[in-house]
């Protein structure tokens, strides 16, 4: 096991402070510093790359399951976004000497080109079991206040995800263009979009316009879309009042297709009415069981998030609910019983993860092409 950057053969220590006391040790990797960060865990074996570039980890300091890491190198194709989000990286052990003809650098020094902080030699078996009983919670992960006293009173006092708006730092700056050849239009309401999802409209034949998050209803006709995608997000739905209003607006015209994905699902069911809850640890891997109540099916997912929609909330005279997850039967997957609406908790786009559910890019596709004649 190494340190990244080590001096005269020695490891540089960091630690893992947790706002409940407990403390993990390790050497650090990437870049060296302090952040502070809800700690999760994530079950993947592989799609290390895809999680660190995925804008919904905002906020987080996740910890890796699986006990070797960056064993395939990272490379640019992939990358789901423009950078990199979470606020540190744990894992059991490094791989410093990535074998794999996509490769292009190794993990170490793509987290020290982005500003992350890395630890390794972290018993995260141990730190998921605590997750697992006590919760996700506030934590810091430090290379430079080696104190724990002085690490835990900083967790403690660190403002964590509830009640805070995430999206204003992933969402685009300005409205662009990803793909301009297809038919139908699709504008997507950036919250955190991951380039998977563009690139799997694009591969369904549709122009895909991408917007910032705060774009207002009229913005958003002015492109005369056949349809609208929520995209995933990072933090609490209930925080981004803007987005949600956006989304209850679109419902009020009726006649656009909507497409909700994780927090665009959130957004969604606040749109209806609903109310969101805090999850314990949350749901983060890509080999999640969910069932679809049409088909009987059960499909595996990626998944990536910490709040959810309560399905008691929900007014069962207009939404039906269409997926359930198997591990704990939290809700999945939600339709309108009159309009062109549904979302889904999980990530049919599959970066990374399982092809599953990526047929619903097809039904919303379908909706947009035969959807009720009006004007947006």
């Amino acid at each position: 096991m190494t340190g990244n950057d080590p001096k005269n053969g020695e490891y540089m220590k960091a630690l893992l402070a947790l706002e409940d006391g407990r403390i993990f040790e390790g050497v650090s990797f990437g870049a060296q510093g302090e952040r502070a960060g809800e700690v999760v865990f994530n079950t993947g074996m592989t799609g290390y790359q895809e999680i660190l570039t995925d804008p919904s980890y905002k906020g987080q300091i996740v910890a890796m399951t699986y006990p070797l890491i960056g064993n395939y190198g990272v490379n640019d194709a992939d990358a789901e976004s423009r950078g990199l989000w979470l606020d540190g990286f744990v894992v059991r052990e490094l791989s410093e000497a990535p074998s794999n003809w996509r490769s292009e650098k190794d993990l170490g020094s793509y987290l020290k080109e982005s500003g992350v902080v890395g630890m390794q030699g972290v018993d995260t078996r141990a730190l998921t079991r605590h997750i697992r009983e006590a919760g996700a919670m506030k934590a810091v992960i430090s290379t430079t206040d080696l104190d724990p006293s002085s690490l835990v009173d900083k967790a403690r006092r660190s403002p964590g995800l509830s009640g805070i708006d995430l999206v204003r730092d992933v969402t685009c700056d300005r409205p662009y263009t990803f793909a301009d050849e297809g038919d139908p239009v699709v504008v997507v309401l950036d919250c955190g979009v991951k380039l998977s999802t563009l690139h799997q409209l694009r591969l369904a034949g549709c122009t895909v316009e991408v917007v910032p998050a705060h774009a207002t209803v009229g913005e958003i006709r002015a492109y005369e879309p056949a349809g609208v995608l929520l995209s995933n997000g990072p933090g609490d739905p209930a925080a981004v009042t803007s987005v949600v209003d956006t989304a209850r607006e679109l419902l009020r015209i009726g006649t656009i297709p909507l497409f909700g994905i994780c927090l665009g699902q959130q957004i969604l069911g606040l749109a209806l009415g609903g109310k969101t809850f805090k999850m314990k640890f949350g749901h983060h891997g890509s080999n999640h069981p969910v069932k679809d109540l049409d088909t009987g099916r059960i499909e595996i997912t990626v998944q990536n998030h910490g709040f959810c929609v309560d399905p008691d909330s929900l007014d069962m005279d207009v939404i039906e609910i269409t997926h359930v997850n198997l591990n704990d039967h939290t809700l999945e997957g939600i339709r309108h019983k009159s309009l062109p609406v549904f979302s889904t908790q999980f990530h049919p786009e599959a970066g990374p993860g399982p092809h599953d559910a990526r047929h619903l890019f097809k039904r919303f596709v379908g909706a947009m092409r035969h959807r009720p004649e009006g004007i947006l």
